[in-house]
C-alpha cells in the first residue's frame, strides 16, 4: 500500500486546564493613603457627633455646677457637684405640650442666675411662689398664714437676727440690697411679703447662714435654670496643714493630689445620691 499521497499527522497537542491558561493577575499592593484619608474622615465626623451631642446636652438637656458655700446645708454640702435637669420647668413656649413640663412647686431645690449678678449661680429652696403671702415669726416660716413643715431646715445660732429671723421687717439691714429695700416696702401688706406674678421667693436651707431672697429680693422666672437630679459625685473639705496649702496653691499640683487620694476625699455615700 502506498502511503506517499496522504499528509503525515502531526502531534495533537494535551488540553491545558482552563484555570492555568493563562497567569493570574498580580495585583499592586494597596496605597496606605488611599485607606488612611478615609479613616481619619471617618473619625473626624465620628468625633464632631460626640461634640455636637455634648453641646446640645449641655445647653438644653443638663448641666454641671458645683456648689460653693454653705447656705444649702445639710440638704447639699460644700464639694456636692451636682447635674441640673434644666428640662424640668419648660420655657412656657408652645414646646411645653409635647414634654412632661411641670411647675415650679413650693419646697423645690432650683439653680438660677443671681438677680443681682446673673453671672453668678445660686441654688436655693423655693419658699413662696406667685400669689403667696410669705412671713417668718422667730425662725418659723409661714405661707398663707400656715406654718411650713420644713424637716430640710437647718438652724445653727439662736434667734437674734431681728430681719433675718422675723421677716418682713421695714428697717434697713445689714446686707439688705437698697433695691430690694425699696421693692419690699411695696409688697408688704398686713406683716407679709406678696409675691408677684412671675416672681418666686426662695432661701437656703441652712437658715442661719444663707444669703437669700430676704436680703435681696424674688427670682424673676426667667432667671431659673433646673432642679437638681443627683449629687454625681461629692469632695471633703481639702487638708489645711500649712505644707499641703502651699502645694495646692498651683494648680497641677492640686490636681495631682485629687487624683492620688481620690478614694479618701470622695464622700462616697453622697455620691451619685438624688437631691430632695
Amino acid at each position: 500500500m502506498n502511503f506517499s499521497n496522504q499528509p503525515s499527522l502531526a502531534p495533537v497537542p494535551e488540553p491545558v486546564p482552563e484555570e492555568a491558561a493563562s497567569p493570574a493577575p498580580v495585583s499592586e499592593p494597596r496605597k496606605r493613603s488611599e485607606g488612611f484619608v478615609p479613616d481619619v474622615i471617618g473619625s473626624l465626623q465620628s468625633l464632631l457627633g460626640t461634640v455636637v451631642i455634648a453641646i446640645f446636652v449641655i445647653t438644653f438637656v443638663v448641666q454641671a455646677f458645683q456648689i460653693p458655700s454653705p447656705s444649702m446645708e445639710n440638704t447639699l454640702l460644700v464639694g456636692d457637684y451636682l447635674l441640673v435637669n434644666k428640662l424640668c420647668y419648660g420655657s412656657g413656649g408652645p414646646a411645653n405640650f409635647f414634654m412632661p413640663y411641670r411647675r415650679i412647686r413650693r419646697g423645690d431645690i432650683v439653680v438660677f442666675h443671681y438677680p443681682v449678678t446673673p453671672a453668678q449661680h445660686f441654688v436655693k429652696r423655693v419658699i413662696g411662689v406667685p400669689g403667696d403671702r410669705v412671713r417668718l415669726v422667730n425662725k418659723q416660716v409661714f405661707v398663707n398664714g400656715t406654718p411650713l413643715k420644713e424637716a430640710y431646715a437647718h438652724f445653727s445660732r439662736p434667734a437674734n437676727d431681728v430681719f433675718r429671723d422675723d421677716f418682713p421687717q421695714l428697717d434697713v439691714a445689714p446686707g439688705e440690697t437698697p433695691e430690694w429695700w425699696l421693692t419690699l416696702r411695696k409688697l408688704v401688706e398686713d406683716g407679709q411679703l406678696i409675691v408677684p406674678e412671675g416672681y418666686y421667693f426662695v432661701m437656703g436651707d441652712n437658715r442661719d447662714d444663707s444669703y437669700d431672697s430676704r436680703y435681696w429680693g424674688f427670682v424673676p422666672r426667667e432667671n431659673i435654670i433646673g432642679r437638681p437630679l443627683l449629687i454625681y459625685w461629692s469632695v471633703r473639705d481639702l487638708p489645711s496643714d500649712p505644707v499641703t496649702s502651699a502645694t495646692l496653691n498651683d494648680k497641677l499640683a492640686h490636681f495631682s493630689y485629687v487624683v492620688t487620694h481620690l478614694f479618701q476625699i470622695t464622700r462616697w455615700d453622697r455620691t451619685l445620691s438624688r437631691v430632695n
